[in-house]
């Protein structure tokens, strides 16, 4: 935990490296303090056909998903730090977008979660 689910055109792969998306976004989320970074998951699926308004040429959005428990300023704060950085990287960009949306700890499992030598529950028991 965290997830971030990178969606972009494939146009930016032309511009940039997937690598350097995703170490931008894995940097920047580990930079925040808010997780520890061996939990932090970056992922990146670039689209070929994609529909956007007239005269917008390609997009970037990024989907987060963390677990409950932090701020709402916290997490305006690690979007916004998101954002900023990839704007930098990207600067003709015509969508450039990011939402964070909570894990609910409660409905959440992982193999650790399962172990049935994880008496304490703790979903990092293991790793």
């Amino acid at each position: 935990m965290p997830h971030f689910i990178i969606d972009c055109s494939l146009d930016i792969l032309h511009q940039i490296t997937p690598e350097e998306i995703m170490n931008a976004v894995y940097e920047t989320a580990d930079s925040t303090g808010l997780f520890a970074p061996n939990d932090i998951k970056v992922r990146l699926q670039p689209y070929q056909y994609f529909r956007l308004g007239d005269n917008k040429k390609n997009f970037l959005h990024i989907f987060g998903h963390i677990m409950e428990g932090r701020t709402t300023e916290q997490k305006a704060h690690l979007s916004r730090q998101i954002n900023t950085r990839l704007a930098e990287l990207l600067p003709g960009i015509s969508f450039l977008s990011i939402n964070i949306s909570d894990f609910e700890a409660a409905t959440y499992s992982n193999k650790a979660l399962i172990n049935p030598e994880n008496k304490n529950k703790d979903r990092h028991f293991g790793l």
